[in-house]
């Protein structure tokens, strides 16, 4: 398998990872990640599961990218329509998997929650160490910081926040009180970057992987800029 296969391969295990880590944070009844907040008070109040409704709401982050940055925007990045199937069905399959799973106390879903922003930031340090390509929430951070000029860590803390006060917006319209964001909202914003630095510092694995995305003589393959996993967490 060449480099660049592999490097394809390692992207595609992260999403995966990633899938599941959402669906765990999810299980802990706590509140879901920032990323997942619209979709998944979309699904406690409409038909569709968590997985479509991330489908659809990262389809639209797709589209937005070439829109914003035009001539700018690089082809490869369409891939991302592969990755939101493979993302939101795994979401699906992981929260069936996890169907068992009913925390009865604080304690059991703190560390539900905890071991969920875990597989989180493996699931990321996994997906963004081959620099192969964005998933669909980053890849309109990046469009966003691209056209503004403004960096990608600072962008992607307003996307995020964004995020949550639309779902907050919508809880409060349907059920009239918090529901799908909570306590774990705000633990996973905090700390799946942390686990990410802490992956990316001391798993072999991480660094392993991240040398696919280098040439011959060293010199970064030239893929469309990604962000660095502290950032992506």
């Amino acid at each position: 398998m060449t480099s660049k296969s592999l490097r394809y391969l390692y992207f595609f295990i992260g999403v995966l990872i990633n899938s599941f880590g959402v669906a765990l944070i999810t299980k802990a009844a706590l509140g879901t990640s920032p990323i997942s907040s619209v979709p998944y008070v979309l699904s406690l109040r409409f038909t569709p599961t968590l997985g479509e409704f991330t489908f659809v709401m990262n389809l639209v982050f797709i589209i937005l990218q070439p829109v914003l940055l035009r001539r700018q925007y690089h082809p490869v990045q369409l891939l991302q329509i592969v990755v939101n199937v493979v993302f939101s069905w795994f979401i699906d399959v992981s929260m069936n998997l996890l169907g068992w799973l009913e925390p009865q106390n604080i304690a059991v879903e703190l560390i539900i929650l905890l071991l969920g922003c875990a597989v989180l930031g493996f699931g990321i340090s996994v997906e963004v160490a081959p620099k192969a390509l964005l998933v669909p929430g980053e890849g309109l951070v990046g469009a966003l910081a691209q056209v503004s000029k403004i960096r990608f860590g600072t962008v992607k803390v307003a996307f995020d926040v964004t995020l949550v006060a639309i779902s907050l917006t919508m809880s409060l319209v349907f059920f009239h009180r918090l529901n799908g964001l909570g306590l774990g909202t705000v633990i996973s914003a905090l700390i799946v970057g942390r686990f990410v630095n802490l992956f990316n510092a001391r798993l072999p694995l991480i660094a392993r992987i991240a040398s696919l995305a280098q040439t011959p003589s060293g010199a970064q393959m030239p893929e469309q800029q990604m962000p660095s996993g502290e950032e992506a967490g």
